[in-house]
């Protein structure tokens, strides 16, 4: 170290072959960043594209940034081969020499003219002043800055238009098959709600293409707290939403192509289901009447007639699968098919709510013939009272109409009287004797 100096200690020798060194490697950086810039795709195509919104007036500061870079770093090559020049004068630099390259590599030695600035609202526009002067280190430190905010920005829009175009148009080409899909089925606006929704993504896409193109920026998310150049993700949200959309409407297509191959078997089916109800009804309308003629004083349900209604909608089915009208029947089959099972399950209860006098009957029938078999297993079927009994309960059960509750009556009063009889007798009592322990 000498002397010292405006700009602090002189620098020896080394020192200045040191600085000169490193000037010469950050140099050599700066360049190699500010031609990659330069030649960056999403650079290019920011100068060429019809820019609108936040894109437009962010390009109009990073190129003026950019213009400026090229400024500062014209500036620090020609301050770096000034410093090489003095330096290359002689082998062993005279102290004149290194007072001066002491003040040009760390004084404000560089000046930058107001002009090359004047787009560039971060330095000398807006100051009044025609020029500006750095040290060597301010004015890598503003070229780092710059660079860094310029950078970003190309970085992002370019994210966008790497990812978003592409994706719009994938989505698009397969919005034109669902399209023409859906218009084979019948599928179209105005007639069907999938019709208008493919009507409305069409007319979105096209919109959303248009904005991602000229206004990328609209579309881009930053990381939070990433200090880095493109730091963040291209926004996806409104494409997202419509290609949900859009699958949900393919979905809806594929429900009806099912439809179209299938709904000859599904129509037959609903015939045979509606057929067995109407059969069932009227079985339950035959058993009604025998009901009414065989037992009496009983409440019998009336039996309702076919669905009519239910066969008028099978009938249009059939008329919108001739007219292959699909995006009609579809909706109409799935109602139909939960109405005609309905209509079984209802016809089914009908009957066995009709029939269930008869049912009683019949086991109080079976009942009575089952105490007199066990009756006579133990030789007691000619007993004066149980023949009396079993003959009133017979005569009410096996004539018509049937009084049921009478008849219930009287198997009760036969199985009392059967029960008693074959109740076990303490032996000498005078009664009659169970004969199952003579066996």
């Amino acid at each position: 170290m000498g002397v010292a100096g405006p700009s602090g200690p002189v620098l020896d020798r080394d020192e200045v072959d040191r600085a000169l060194a490193r000037l010469g490697a950050e140099h050599e950086a700066i360049e190699t960043s500010l031609l990659a810039l330069q030649d960056h795709a999403g650079r290019r195509l920011l100068e060429g594209a019809e820019l609108t919104g936040t894109t437009k007036e962010r390009w109009e500061t990073t190129e003026a940034a950019i213009t400026l870079l090229w400024a500062y770093f014209d500036a620090y090559a020609g301050a770096l081969r000034s410093a090489r020049q003095i330096r290359s004068r002689r082998r062993w630099s005279s102290r004149e020499d290194l007072v001066e390259l002491t003040e040009l590599l760390r004084g404000e030695s560089v000046t930058v003219a107001g002009s090359a600035s004047t787009a560039a609202a971060p330095t000398t526009a807006g100051t009044g002043r025609l020029s500006e002067r750095f040290t060597l280190a301010e004015l890598v430190e503003r070229m780092n800055e710059l660079y860094a905010s310029s950078l970003d920005m190309v970085v992002a829009a370019d994210a966008v238009w790497s990812a978003l175009p592409a994706r719009i148009d994938l989505l698009a080409a397969e919005l034109q098959r669902t399209r023409r899909l859906a218009h084979s089925v019948g599928v179209r606006p105005g007639e069907h709600p999938s019709g208008d929704d493919l009507e409305r993504i069409t007319r979105t896409l096209t919109s959303l293409r248009e904005q991602v193109v000229s206004d990328p920026l609209a579309f881009w998310t930053p990381a939070r707290g990433s200090s880095a150049p493109g730091g963040g993700r291209p926004d996806t949200t409104r494409y997202d939403r419509e290609a949900r959309a859009l699958e949900e409407v393919r979905r809806e297509i594929d429900a009806v192509l099912t439809v179209r191959q299938d709904a000859e078997a599904r129509l037959v089916r609903l015939r045979d289901v509606l057929s067995r109800a109407d059969r069932t009804l009227a079985e339950a309308r035959s058993a009604r009447g025998e009901v009414l003629a065989k037992i009496a004083a009983s409440e019998v349900p009336a039996v309702s007639g076919p669905p009519t209604a239910l066969q008028e909608q099978l009938a249009a089915a059939s008329e919108y699968r001739r007219h292959a009208q699909w995006h009609r029947l579809s909706p109409l089959l799935e109602s139909l098919e939960e109405k005609a099972e309905d209509e079984l399950l209802r016809a089914r209860e009908s009957l066995t709510a009709v029939t269930a006098p008869l049912a009683v009957r019949a086991e109080l029938r079976g009942r009575l013939d089952a105490y007199k078999a066990k009756v006579a297993r133990h030789g007691l079927a000619e007993d004066p009272l149980l023949v009396e009994r079993y003959d009133a309960a017979r005569r009410m059960l096996w004539s018509a109409p049937c009084d049921l509750r009478v008849a219930e009556q009287a198997v009760l009063r036969y199985q009392r009287a059967a029960a008693e009889l074959l109740a076990p007798r303490v032996p000498g009592d005078g009664g009659p004797q169970d004969r199952r322990g003579e066996s």
